[in-house]
């Protein structure tokens, strides 16, 4: 049997061992898999898709933590909360597919977890981890010191 082309008669199938099921069209691949690509390149430092990956999760974590600290206390807070969200979203969706949130961004790639979900997954933490800060300071530093200089 090994080495001679037997026929397999178990039900509708019936083909030779070493008859590939399908067309060649079928079987063949028409596109190149690209290399593994490794975790970071310094050549990515002078592409414009890494500083526009690292800008849009900045400006996204900024004008969101910015809305949510000025409406934090007011009673319809949640209405420009998730309307900054969905801005944000609409707006770096195509860009990065948003990470404002590390957690969410983490517990996407853990449960992926495929060749790829890990390469540029430091930008879904750093960027808001940056925007988060200057969120913070700018409120901390300018808006809360407007009141103070207006006084004579």
């Amino acid at each position: 049997m090994e080495g001679k082309e037997e026929d397999v008669h178990v039900g509708a199938n019936k083909y030779s061992e070493r008859q590939p099921i399908g067309t060649s069209a079928q079987t063949d691949k028409d596109y190149k898999e690209p290399p593994p690509a490794p975790l970071f390149e310094p050549g990515e430092l002078k592409s414009w898709s890494f500083y526009r990956a690292g800008i849009a999760e900045f400006m996204a974590t900024f004008l969101f933590l910015y809305i949510t600290i000025l409406t934090v206390m007011g009673i319809l807070a949640p209405l420009p909360i998730g309307f900054a969200v969905f801005l944000v979203h609409l707006a770096t969706i195509p860009i990065t597919g948003t990470g404002i949130n590390p957690a969410r961004s983490l517990g996407a790639a853990i449960i992926y977890n495929k060749d790829h979900a890990w390469n540029d997954h430091w930008i879904f933490w750093v960027g808001p981890f940056i925007g988060a800060a200057l969120a913070a300071m700018y409120h901390q530093i300018v808006i809360r010191a407007i009141p103070f200089k207006s006084r004579p």
